[in-house]
């Protein structure tokens, strides 16, 4: 019996989901994951890197992404940080760092 997408998958799918929300075309182009745990939650550590065209549009959705509300069947997003963001040409290269908890 599948499980269904893991938390990395569905966080991938939820970000390009938000920036078209957005107006941004958003293209994901790596997701690493590692298994994280405390004395109380299990989850994930993800980072995400990703392009888009650079504009100030651009801008304001990553300076609101930390604070947005990104929905994941099973799972939270318990933080959302973006690292850096480089322009590369009329591209910037983003990089954001999430750490997802299993929703019990």
């Amino acid at each position: 019996m599948s499980r269904g997408p893991d938390a990395a998958t569905l966080l991938e799918r939820r970000l390009l989901l938000a920036a078209q929300a957005g107006g941004q075309d958003l293209v994901v182009s790596d997701v690493q994951s590692v298994p994280w745990a405390s004395a109380t939650f299990n989850g994930a550590r993800h980072r995400v890197t990703a392009q888009a065209a650079a504009s100030p549009g651009l801008d304001a959705w990553l300076q609101c992404l930390p604070e947005a509300e990104l929905p994941l069947r099973g799972h939270l997003v318990a933080d959302l940080t973006v690292l850096f963001a480089a322009a590369e040409g009329d591209r910037l290269r983003v990089e954001i760092e999430v750490l997802t908890v299993e929703d019990r």
